[in-house]
């Protein structure tokens, strides 16, 4: 597979570099609605949008949540987990969706809703938090290995503050 070249469409010419902008900024502001409470922006798991209801009742059933939920959309899969003890759900379900418009519709129609006399709150699983404005967020702490080279290795250079093995004649010469 890493011998093959894959093949990438060359750029229309009918877009100016403005233009390529401008669609860059209009893709960004039609993901905004895919946004939290927090701010935080909804990220695509592997097969579909996931959303997670909590404050679930521990009487829900499956059925209970496909009638308030399948009016947003076709759910693909839902996970209604239940406590191995009780056998009643734990207090919240994964519902997935094929796309981003039915998840959307069911973070907005369904937050705040009433299910077995129980408000439940909606909002989607899987997020990339909002960026936090810090200029170099992103590549971590860095820098913190140097220590070790500076010692020698394994505490090296500290020897003598190690505390000993009771009965070892040999250290006591450090």
């Amino acid at each position: 597979m890493a011998d093959t070249e894959m093949d990438i469409d060359p750029p229309s010419p009918s877009h100016s570099p403005s233009q390529s902008r401008e669609a860059k900024a209009e893709t960004k502001s039609s993901g905004s609605d895919a946004r939290t409470s927090a701010g935080a922006t909804a990220v695509r798991s592997i097969e579909g949008w996931i959303i997670i209801v909590t404050n679930v009742h521990e009487e829900a059933t499956e059925e209970d949540l496909q009638d308030m939920f399948g009016e947003f959309g076709t759910i693909k899969n839902l996970h209604l987990n239940l406590d191995r003890r009780t056998g009643y759900v734990k207090g919240y379900v994964l519902i997935e969706y094929a796309t981003l418009d039915e998840a959307n519709a069911a973070v907005k129609g369904g937050d705040g809703q009433e299910l077995l006399e129980q408000k439940v709150n909606v909002d989607f699983a899987f997020v990339r938090p909002p960026p936090s404005g810090k200029a170099g967020a992103r590549g971590g702490g860095g820098g913190g290995g140097g220590d070790r080279d500076r010692r020698g290795g394994r505490g090296g250079g500290r020897r003598q503050s190690r505390s000993r093995s009771p009965g070892r004649e040999d250290d006591a010469e450090d």
